[in-house]
């Protein structure tokens, strides 16, 4: 008797402020990237993780397929910030099936919402470091009414979600696959993803999530600043922050207000290194990956790299670990930052928990 080969599901991540999507094949080496995109979201679609322009957020998923002629229907989907609860727990030794009968119990004194308002889901990491007795436990709760609305919005696009992942763990799975796979590192790694609205937080040793942390900093926070200084749109300002519009701000100004906010970015990450130091047995932090479109502005990572003497920074770049069809997309340094939570959603297969 033949077993059906399961296929990758197309990987759609749906951003503040530019939806995403990869279709990846594999092959007996590896994983190919046969087609990624990007689109703008219309202006205050999305506001702080909930939609309120579905049928227009809709519109452009359709437009994006059909432009990269992407035929496949069955997709993996992602959310993440306040609409979701990421925890580590430390519980007594137990089997799978009899946690999954007592998780709710155990959810219920970390979740800050009404049990019955979230979906709750859990992975057994292994043994406590503290006692054989205790094994630790990775929680996560996701809003169900989020989880709806975006359920909704992949089916008025015409698609089928079949996976509704985390970014914070979709954007691990493809550091796993093109680096880890590569490198076989087990240093501390903190991944952080600066997006339009939200600046997220993993903290791995190899394969193992240790800690992680979403806030709602990001791009937005230059875009806001430069909107209000200069009474301009929001489109003129990211031509203004992307050096396409130098009329309305000088460059030593864009500077000078990018390092801010740049500050705070720092501030938030320095923060969470310290809370990790000084609660964890694991080693210090060794290497920060970044990604995100707040990744690759201007004298960031220089700025983040001072601050974080002795520690590793990189931007990462998904499309060095797979085969690219699209030799363009390779050379493009400014997608590949935008890229990874889309690649990283399409690994995932039909089925999949």
């Amino acid at each position: 008797m033949g077993f059906k080969k399961k296929k990758n599901l197309v990987g759609l991540d749906i951003g503040t402020s530019l939806i995403k999507v990869a279709e990846l094949k594999k092959s007996a080496k590896g994983y190919v990237l046969k087609k990624f995109g990007t689109s703008k979201v219309p202006e205050g679609a999305i506001q702080e993780g909930a939609i309120y322009d579905a049928k227009g957020i809709s519109d452009v998923i359709r437009a994006m397929f059909k432009a990269k002629k992407i035929r496949k229907k069955n997709i993996a989907v992602s959310t993440g910030g306040d609409s979701v609860v990421i925890k580590t727990i430390s519980v007594a030794q137990a089997s799978e099936k009899e946690l999954q009968d007592s998780i709710w119990f155990e959810a219920e004194q970390y979740i800050p919402y009404d049990l019955e308002d979230v979906n709750v889901d859990f992975q057994i990491l292994g043994e406590s470091e503290d006692s054989p007795d205790y094994m630790n436990v990775l929680l996560v709760a996701v809003k169900k009414d989020i989880v709806a609305d975006y359920i909704d919005l992949v089916n008025l696009a015409g698609l089928n979600p079949c996976v509704i992942d985390v970014d914070t763990f979709a954007l691990q799975n493809i550091y796993e696959a093109v680096t880890l796979a590569q490198e076989g590192s087990n240093k501390i790694t903190m991944l952080v993803d600066i997006g339009f609205s939200k600046l997220s937080i993993n903290i791995l040793r190899g394969k193992s999530s240790l800690l992680t942390r979403d806030s709602s900093l990001g791009v937005s926070q230059i875009i806001d600043e430069i909107v209000a200084g200069r009474e301009c749109s929001v489109k003129e300002a990211e031509d203004i922050l992307k050096g396409r519009e130098t009329g309305l701000m000088s460059k030593p100004e864009l500077d000078s207000l990018c390092l801010e906010v740049f500050k705070s970015w720092c501030s938030e990450i320095s923060s969470v290194i310290q809370t990790f130091q000084s609660k964890s047995n694991e080693r210090d932090v060794e290497k920060i990956v970044l990604c995100g479109g707040g990744a690759s502005i201007q004298n960031f990572i220089q700025t983040l790299s001072a601050e974080a003497p002795g520690i590793d920074v990189t931007i990462f770049n998904p499309f060095d670990g797979l085969k690219v069809e699209d030799k363009g997309l390779a050379s493009d340094k400014n997608l590949a930052p935008l890229a990874p939570i889309a690649i990283g959603l399409a690994l995932r297969q039909m089925d999949d928990k």
